[in-house]
């Protein structure tokens, strides 16, 4: 499984907020920006404070791609 983060771009392009302001009012690190723009996995600890300082809920930010998915789907 992997992450994909396309909400959580979304939401801060229909908040006009920009990916630099996004990094400075979470407190991210650039590794954790790579990581969102890569779709790799985040701790707990990030995505809660992503979503305090944007009030939302987890599932406007992220999804969960089931293995399947991302191989195209069969076995």
């Amino acid at each position: 499984m992997s992450m994909s983060y396309k909400r959580l771009w979304k939401l801060l392009i229909d908040r006009d907020i920009k990916k630099s302001n996004f990094q400075q009012l979470v407190n991210l690190s650039q590794t954790t920006m790579t990581k969102l723009s890569k779709g790799q996995n985040l701790t707990t600890d990030v995505l809660v404070r992503i979503c305090s300082a944007l009030d939302c809920k987890l599932e406007e930010i992220a999804e969960v791609i089931p293995f399947d998915e991302e191989c195209g789907g069969g076995v």
